[in-house]
């Protein structure tokens, strides 16, 4: 008698992730009540999010009725961690594959005061920023909601960041700060991030402070307002430059949407005020936008916009055009900022020994898809067949 694959794929559709509307859909596909819908709703949420449960049989207190009628159709399963790396500082980089095989990653960064967790939106990129890995490889697809807050998920299950026994671990987090910084702009992905981000801080479930949610974007200014409407998260804008002629070359959706329309959002944003600023990255690249006259452009630009300016070192990766600006000069540039009232930190580069820093980010997807179109042409050559 043949013997069983080793491993079976499973079809079922999993709820790790999903927001309260796929979640009612799901308890009506299990069969349950309409009048019990809201209730088990907020059991199973209960679980998910702020026990961290993968077994529907570890949910006692929901019935066993409806245990087995969403086992039969649903998981708990989690992204698949296709690789784990482990920085000499303590970063965490994981190369997540998604369902239909394409690969996205996510950082994990521990610090003395918190625990940040950088998430991706989408599986590569479309804006082709010069300085940045992950704008060397072409978007594929956008993110599910789901799949956003899967990594959030993942990453507790990795770090073992759930409450034991009966209580609970809000006061002794591993992960305390969300930042939507990992592969993609969030804002071209604006209707799974948004359901994604209030997930996230569901104070029933995985409960992250809003304060302690940043989305970065690179300036898509038509829905800048309305993340902010929707979600009440902090805002980062990758600016980069202060003259729209180098910011065309280094972040080319500045064409579209140039500094001073970008700008004009941002004082717009909801809920903006000096205890909730916008913080603007800028990354330091030498001979290009380190100089005192650069510094003393963008304390002119931000003029009136409650903000802090992080300053980035650039983080090299394989056949990036630039180089990191000198130290002296970054600390000149900082020196300029802060006399001027901002708040500018220099980032502590983390993980570039894993390629996991600011801007480092790419997946293996493209080389891997090409990888295996490649070995399904030769296949197909020998039984003389087309590659569909």
């Amino acid at each position: 008698m043949a013997e069983a694959p080793a491993d079976t794929f499973d079809m079922r559709e999993s709820l790790c992730g999903v927001d309260k509307t796929a979640l009612d859909a799901a308890l009506h596909r299990a069969g349950v009540p309409d009048k019990q819908i809201k209730m088990r709703r907020q059991q199973i949420w209960s679980w998910l999010y702020a026990h961290g449960v993968d077994d529907f049989d570890a949910m006692h207190n929901v019935a066993k009725a409806v245990r087995a009628g969403l086992a039969e159709n649903f998981s708990l399963a989690r992204l698949d961690v296709a690789q784990a790396q482990y920085s000499d500082d303590g970063t965490r980089k994981w190369l997540f594959r998604l369902h239909d095989g394409h690969e996205i990653e996510t950082v994990y960064i521990p610090e003395a005061d918190r625990g940040t967790l950088c998430v991706s939106s989408q599986v590569g990129c479309t804006l082709a920023c010069r300085f940045c890995h992950t704008g060397t490889q072409k978007l594929v697809r956008n993110l599910t909601a789901a799949e956003i807050t899967g990594q959030l998920v993942a990453a507790r299950d990795a770090l073992e960041d759930w409450p034991t026994g009966n209580t609970s671990n809000s006061g002794a987090r591993k992960i305390t700060n969300i930042v939507l910084m990992g592969m993609g702009e969030p804002l071209y992905n604006t209707d799974n991030v948004i359901a994604a981000l209030n997930v996230m801080s569901d104070g029933d479930g995985l409960a992250l402070s809003r304060r302690r949610i940043t989305l970065s974007t690179s300036g898509v200014v038509p829905d800048i307002g309305r993340v902010g409407t929707e979600t009440g998260v902090m805002l980062a804008i990758s600016l980069h430059a202060v003259r729209d002629d180098l910011r065309d070359e280094l972040v080319p959706l500045n064409k579209k949407y140039p500094i001073t329309e970008l700008l004009d959002a941002c004082r717009a944003y909801p809920g903006l005020s000096n205890a909730r600023r916008i913080t603007f990255e800028y990354v330091m690249l030498k001979d290009v936008n380190d100089t005192d006259a650069d510094a003393r452009e963008l304390v002119r630009l931000l003029a009136g916009i409650p903000a802090k300016i992080n300053l980035i070192p650039f983080n090299p990766w394989p056949g990036s055009p630039y180089v990191c600006a000198d130290w002296d000069r970054i600390e000149a540039f900082a020196d300029i900022v802060n006399r001027a009232g901002y708040a500018s930190p220099v980032r502590t580069p983390r993980g570039r020994d894993i390629m996991a820093a600011c801007g480092q980010l790419k997946s293996e997807s493209v080389k891997q898809t090409a990888a295996v179109r490649k070995m399904a042409e030769l296949e197909a050559k020998k039984l003389q067949r087309p590659v569909v």
